[in-house]
């Protein structure tokens, strides 16, 4: 009998191996999926982010040439008669586009006040009583959210100490 129950015994502690050695695979095999899981939505969120910043990138640049026709049309309507027929069509015309420029994210950079070299661009300088007031836009300036597209092309003050002289115009 002893010899039986030793069997059954050795027989119960294999089954018992075999289903801890199971368990173990199966615990392992469980945090390989959820390693997987993980892993897959990474590469999904990370793709997703890729495809959106390719897209926004993409359209930053046809904006980017756009403007030029939105400055080409702003020249144009500054030296045309502003009652002229034609002058009202283009008027419109640069209205959509502006329009439809600003729906896909782009505003305009205000050129009130001071200077900021984060968004404007000094081309050149002018004495003046303070220093940093834009008196004149030569370019205006555009962003995309919170990405300067262009900078605003600017001329700046400069306060003058008593040791420099004025320059003469």
């Amino acid at each position: 009998m002893t010899d039986r129950s030793d069997k059954k015994a050795q027989a119960e502690e294999a089954v018992n191996e075999r289903t801890a050695e199971a368990e173990r695979k199966a615990s392992e095999n469980l945090d390989l999926a959820k390693r997987i899981q993980a892993d897959f939505d990474n590469y999904r969120k990370r793709s997703q982010k890729e495809n959106e910043e390719f897209r926004r990138y993409a359209s930053e640049s046809l904006i980017s040439d756009l403007l030029v026709i939105v400055d080409d049309l702003e020249r144009a309507l500054s030296h045309a008669p502003k009652d002229n027929d034609l002058t009202i069509g283009v008027n419109a015309i640069k209205g959509n586009l502006m329009r439809t420029l600003s729906s896909k994210g782009l505003t305009e950079i205000s050129t009130d006040g001071r200077f900021d070299p984060s968004i404007h661009e000094a081309l050149c300088a002018e004495p003046g009583d303070n220093d940093g007031e834009i008196t004149e836009v030569f370019q205006k300036g555009y962003r995309i959210g919170d990405r300067v597209l262009r900078y605003a092309k600017v001329k700046v003050t400069r306060k003058q100490t008593e040791g420099e002289q004025k320059c003469q115009e």
